[in-house]
């Protein structure tokens, strides 16, 4: 690379305007990127530089991707909106040496073996909450195994962090007294094992596992305001030494607050994924799965029952154990044609939540042996703030996100649903393109705060993006409209429209 091929990014300004909140598809899919507010806007600007180290082969990437919310300078801070003056949306560093590659810092990373275009979201690493600084090692390309013949291939990675939410969680919590947590720390890893040689054969399965932990940090709970007018809290320190790092590697130990009933350390949660693609001449079509899991009764489908009674109900006496059944899952089909420019790609979804190992929790005790453990409580976890970052669900935004809770509890409210997506994307013509998204979603609440009723919503978005003539002066440029709308108790009532004018820095 030489002289300003080395640089590249672009500058880019969003306004949204609604009804109420925010419909769905305008807010989520985003990195965190978006808000709620009514009226919301802002400028934004990327600046990547790329170069080799020729003597080592090493090839690096400095990121940078600055935010301005627009509305904060003159209606000031409000929980639904960007809860920043000023936002850091990624600031890192790539370093790549042959299919290795480590990063460090704020990175927006796209989901693994869906088309993040068109899919609802992953459960467990989804790109709808803003990235966690982190430091990444990653298998970033296939990597073939030795003596297969490339039939056999791997990749992956392995991170730890901290979330970078405090201050949102503190202000979003406010006097109501419940908790938030500061320094909060992050920890994921993903392996994928790949089947299949398609230059041989059109057919290929993969299979993967994803899996993250938050631990540590402080944990704090409001008591509001004295008759003196001081407003008091308490704070509670969560581990965080070695030992609780290597815990959140492998799922073990307990949390600070737990009595002789003792669960793994943290906030432990993943992803059984998979997915088998026929890569044709013409088309390509995929089927895929996301199994997602909070501990091992809904992870391996089992959990140990065999304890004695009386004085020995903590000793383990019996090979025995209870099965939990497969009813909770993401399924989806992807369609890709590869000459028909009109319709270029079709995803349709499926996901059912409402089993979670089932509605009863009981630890065995000296009256009771049996162990049954049901009410996983997806994305919610009783000291940690839950599978959220700034508001959003890290994974999958049908998970209704605690950023529309008005109460000040950072808590998923609506983790036991049923629902159907599509979405489909093409071009009208040369310089116009297309994406169509739909939503149908029935929320049952959850098990500990159940819906008196089960209460449903729709949600819905198009868009259109336009590339400015190459032979124009505003070649570089790309304009984006989109409307969207949502209907239904879950969300509410939602109508609005979206313009993103983009500039292309060469």
């Amino acid at each position: 690379m030489a002289g300003n091929d080395r640089v590249s990014g672009t500058m880019e300004f969003q306004a949204s305007a609604s009804d109420n909140n925010t419909p769905l598809w305008l807010n989520a899919n985003k990195y965190g990127l978006s808000c709620l507010q009514s009226l919301n806007a802002y400028a934004r600007g990327t600046v990547y530089y790329n170069d080799v180290y020729k003597p080592w082969n090493v090839s690096y990437t400095i990121g940078s991707d600055l935010v301005l919310p627009l509305r904060y300078w003159y209606t000031g801070y409000n929980e639904s909106e960007y809860h920043s003056t000023i936002i850091l949306q990624q600031l890192y560093v790539d370093v790549r040496w042959r299919k290795a590659m480590f990063t460090i810092g704020a990175k927006q990373q796209p989901a693994e073996l869906r088309d993040n275009l068109l899919s609802s979201g992953a459960q467990t690493f989804g790109i709808n909450a803003r990235p966690v600084p982190q430091g990444r090692l990653a298998m970033a390309d296939w990597w073939s195994i030795p003596r297969t013949n490339d039939w056999l291939a791997f990749k992956g990675h392995i991170a730890y962090g901290i979330m970078s939410d405090a201050d949102w969680e503190e202000a979003f919590v406010g006097t109501s007294g419940k908790t938030y947590n500061r320094w909060t720390r992050y920890h994921e890893k993903a392996g994928y094992l790949r089947i299949g040689k398609e230059e041989k054969f059109p057919l290929t399965l993969t299979v993967g596992l994803e899996m993250a932990a938050q631990f540590g940090g402080t944990l704090y709970n409001y008591r509001g305001t004295d008759e003196n007018g001081y407003r008091g809290n308490d704070a509670m320190k969560l581990k965080s030494d070695i030992r609780s790092y290597w815990n959140a590697f492998v799922p073990g130990g307990g949390d600070t607050n737990e009595s002789e009933f003792q669960n793994a350390e943290g906030n432990q949660v993943g992803s059984w994924v998979a997915r088998l693609n026929w890569e044709g001449e013409n088309f390509s079509i995929g089927l895929y799965g996301d199994h997602f899991f909070e501990d091992h009764s809904s992870m391996f489908f089992l959990d140990y029952d065999g304890y004695g009674e009386g004085k020995h109900w903590k000793e383990k006496k019996e090979f025995k154990f209870f099965r939990y059944d497969l009813r909770d899952g993401q399924l989806g089909l992807d369609f890709r044609l590869k000459n028909f420019r009109c319709i270029e790609a079709v995803t349709l979804e499926f996901m059912n939540t409402k089993y979670q190992s089932g509605p009863v929790y009981h630890d065995r005790n000296s009256g009771n042996s049996d162990h049954i453990g049901g009410i996983d409580d997806y994305y919610n976890h009783s000291t940690l703030p839950g599978w959220q970052h700034w508001g959003q669900a890290i994974g999958n935004p049908l998970y209704r996100s605690p950023q529309y809770n008005t109460d000040g509890y950072i808590y998923f409210e609506h983790n036991r649903f049923v629902a159907w997506h599509g979405g489909v994307r093409g071009h009208i013509s040369e310089r116009l393109d297309y994406r169509m998204l739909y939503s149908w979603q029935k929320s049952y609440g959850c098990y500990r705060h159940a819906s008196v009723k089960p209460i449903e919503n729709t949600s819905f978005m198009v868009e259109l993006t336009y590339q400015m003539p190459e032979k124009s002066w505003l070649r570089d440029f790309i304009i984006r409209t989109s409307y969207g709308m949502d209907k239904g108790e879950l969300l509410g009532d939602n109508r609005g429209v979206q313009v993103t004018i983009q500039y292309k820095l060469k």
